[in-house]
Formats: structure tokens, sequence, C-alpha cells
């Protein structure tokens, strides 16, 4: 294989925010006399934008546009406050990241997440290394899976999809990087099951970061 960029999903790939993410919209929940969630639960509310979470946790007679737009602005106002209070990089990221840059792979983060919040979190944790591209959701581009924004980074890099991998832990990811023309690789320690990266056409699923240089 002569993969010469990768593309990383953030939440679930590169840095664990899930506590993050669950102790903001807890907060809100309760705060609207709303259940509350285990952590678990929300590694399946994340991966598809801010707004689809709030109406994931949100309990089935509650979901109406004005419940769920009054608590997507609560949740931005604390997340925006409390994003990387136990958020972390996984163990093996910046192994990997220092193993790619020795290489001379361009890299590049693609997150669902809005994109201030995407820039905020990469600039805190990722500051050390030389990233091509940093996005988020935006107004711009359709959010994943549409390949749009995955393209658009892409071109940017010069470097051509077929020579692209792209690493994520979610359906979401695997069906972004295909419908891109990437090399799809699921990130076994991820958010979601591997079963769920499987069948969403991951041809690699990894255990651990640093097995990915050698897939390049």
């Amino acid at each position: 294989m002569n993969y010469r960029a990768v593309i990383f999903d953030l939440d679930g790939t590169l840095a664990d925010t899930l506590e993050d993410i669950a102790d903001n919209m807890n907060r809100v929940l309760s705060e609207k006399g709303f259940p509350t969630h285990e952590y678990d639960a929300y590694r399946f509310y994340v991966g598809n934008g801010l707004k689809n979470l709030v109406a994931r946790c949100l309990p089935e007679s509650a979901r109406t546009d004005a419940v769920i737009a009054a608590c997507h602005d609560r949740m931005v106002a604390e997340y925006n406050v409390n994003y990387i209070n136990k958020t972390r990089l996984y163990d093996g990221i910046p192994e990997l990241l220092d193993a790619l840059s020795s290489q001379h792979v361009k890299m590049a983060v693609l997150s669902n997440k809005a994109d201030p919040l995407t820039q905020k979190i990469c600039s805190e944790l990722l500051k050390k290394w030389e990233f091509a591209a940093v996005m988020g959701a935006n107004e711009r581009f359709p959010r994943k899976p549409s390949p749009a924004s995955a393209l658009y980074i892409s071109e940017r890099m010069g470097i051509m999809p077929a020579n692209t991998c792209y690493l994520g832990d979610s359906d979401v990811d695997m069906k972004t990087a295909i419908a891109a023309g990437f090399y799809p690789v699921g990130a076994g320690w991820g958010f979601r099951p591997k079963e769920e990266l499987a069948e969403s056409g991951a041809k690699h699923i990894i255990d651990h970061p640093m097995d990915l240089p050698g897939l390049l």
C-alpha cells in the first residue's frame, strides 16, 4: 500500500471525549428535568452532530423542535466552557502522530463536531503536530457521511483519494471514507463496536494506534 495522507476522525479516534460530552449533556438534561444517561449510552448517541445527540438523549415524547432547540443551545453553551475537563488523547496516539510525521505522511482532522469546538480541542491537544487541515461541521459542507468535506481536504492536501487512508471509529466514518474513495480503517479502541465498523465496510480494524503505520 502507498498511502501518503491520513484523515482522522476526532471523537473516539484521536481523543476520548465521551465523558465531557456526557457530563455536559447530563447537566442540561438535569436542568430541564429530563432523565440523564450513563457514559456507555453516549457511545451510540454521538457521531452525527450535536443536534442529533441532543435529540437522541431526550425522551421520545419531548423531541419537539422547540425542546431540541432549547437543549441544543444550552449544550453548546455548556460544552464551549467545559470541553476539555476530561478529554484526552488515546494511548498510542502521540506515538502514531510522531511516526506519521517522521514518515512525512500528511495528516488532517475531520469531525462532525461543530467547527469552533473542533478547533478548540485540536488546538489544545494536537498543537505539537502539523495538520494540513482541521475541520468540524460548518455551513459550507454537509456533515459526514457526505464525502464533500473529506474530498475538499484531500484536494487541499494535494493527495489523491486513492492514496489517502481514513481512520475513524463509527459507521459514519467508514461510509464517508468509502464515498470519498479513501481506504477505510476502523479504530477498534473507539466508541462503537468492531462489528459496526466491519459491517460498514472497514478494510482493516486496528486495535492500537501504532498498528496503522504498518498499513501505510
